[in-house]
């Protein structure tokens, strides 16, 4: 028969040993890899997703991410090098390379941040300081990035760590700057539109100038040639006039004055004050347009 001491010494060891066992074993993560420290020491570095073991209550485990992490930086005022003040506001990603020389340098993340925010801020004044503002805005600010990220990898190289990018995110005048440099630029603006429309109001007075000019030169060579007809006109009617009145005066006659009575008596109202037996009524007495009865032949002797 079992004694009861036996038991409770059989389940303290069983106790023991689960204890024992739940320390001698670790698992590292996808995202992650761990330094194992021996009383203070570290021994080595777990890289390897998966179970590990250790030495139980002697060793210790440090995880350490090794994914991209971010690193936000503070907006910062860098003097370029035409002496052009300007607020840049940049941002680095970056891995753990070494965790071993990470863990023995800063320790943390957070103390890692720190750290190579002072770096980046000195690395954005030393590549941005050798550059014009164009340059940093415009030309050649994808360059300029990539030489800061080599300056701030190299730097960084020491406490285990890899810079993968940095960016630039904004890079603009302070503001008191920027509205200056916009109220320039709206009297450029300005000053070109006052131009162009003082340039345009020019050429518009020219084509009007230009148009008069080839109008009263048309209507003037349009009256010439209407003149010339019209003369043409008036010289083939007296042409015509004069042969009618040499073939046959009366006929000539009879025509001329019933144009003048077509013309004088129109329904407009014209009164004429004339004696009855006037020239201009002669055809109204008589189709020959001779006024008085015919004189009687003398009787012969």
């Amino acid at each position: 028969m079992r004694s009861p001491v036996t038991g409770v010494v059989s389940l303290l060891l069983l106790f023991v040993v689960i204890i024992v066992g739940y320390s001698s074993v670790f698992t590292v993560a996808q995202t992650e890899q761990v330094l194992l420290v021996r009383l203070g020491e570290p021994i080595r570095v777990v890289t390897e997703p998966g179970l590990n073991f250790k030495a139980p209550f002697i060793d210790s485990v440090i995880s350490i991410d090794k994914r991209i992490l971010d690193l936000e930086n503070p907006s910062q005022e860098v003097i370029a090098a035409d002496s052009r003040r300007l607020v840049v506001d940049a941002f680095a990603r970056y891995r753990i390379k070494n965790a071993l020389r990470f863990y023995q340098s800063v320790g943390s993340i957070q103390a890692a941040n720190l750290q190579l925010t002072t770096l980046l801020n000195a690395a954005l004044r030393r590549v941005l300081g050798e550059a014009t503002l164009t340059q940093i805005v415009r030309d050649d600010r994808e360059a300029l990035m990539i030489k800061i990220r080599d300056q701030l990898d190299k730097e960084a190289e020491g406490y285990g760590i890899q810079v993968v990018d940095v960016r630039i995110r904004r890079a603009d005048l302070p503001e008191a700057n920027s509205q200056a440099v916009y109220q320039r630029m709206q009297t450029e603006r300005q000053r070109q539109a006052a131009e162009f429309r003082a340039q345009g109001n020019q050429k518009a007075q020219e084509t009007r100038a230009k148009a008069d000019r080839e109008a009263t030169v048309i209507v003037a060579d349009a009256n010439s040639t209407a003149e010339q007809i019209r003369g043409a006109g008036d010289a083939e009617r007296n042409r015509l006039f004069a042969e009618a009145y040499g073939k046959d005066p009366d006929f000539f006659a009879f025509y001329r004055s019933m144009s003048a009575y077509e013309t004088g008596l129109r329904a407009n109202d014209t009164r004429f004050l004339l004696r009855p037996d006037s020239d201009f009524f002669r055809f109204f007495g008589s189709a020959s347009g001779k006024n008085g009865a015919a004189t009687p032949a003398a009787p012969k002797q």
